[in-house]
């Protein structure tokens, strides 16, 4: 029996990661990458701008 719980850890772990992972991603399939290309596009544009002291 004890043989049977040390199989089932596993399988109950892989099918909570499997859930937690679907469930992480569920917002992902919505939201696109426009936000945080804007924000590197600004980043960008700043470094640009920056001159060197040396």
């Amino acid at each position: 029996m004890a043989a049977l719980a040390w199989l089932l850890i596993p399988l109950v772990a892989a099918i909570a990661a499997g859930l937690w992972g679907s469930w992480a991603n569920r917002t992902r399939r919505i939201r696109s990458d426009g936000p945080e290309l804007d924000g590197y596009a600004r980043f960008r544009e700043a470094m640009e701008r920056t001159t060197s002291g040396t």
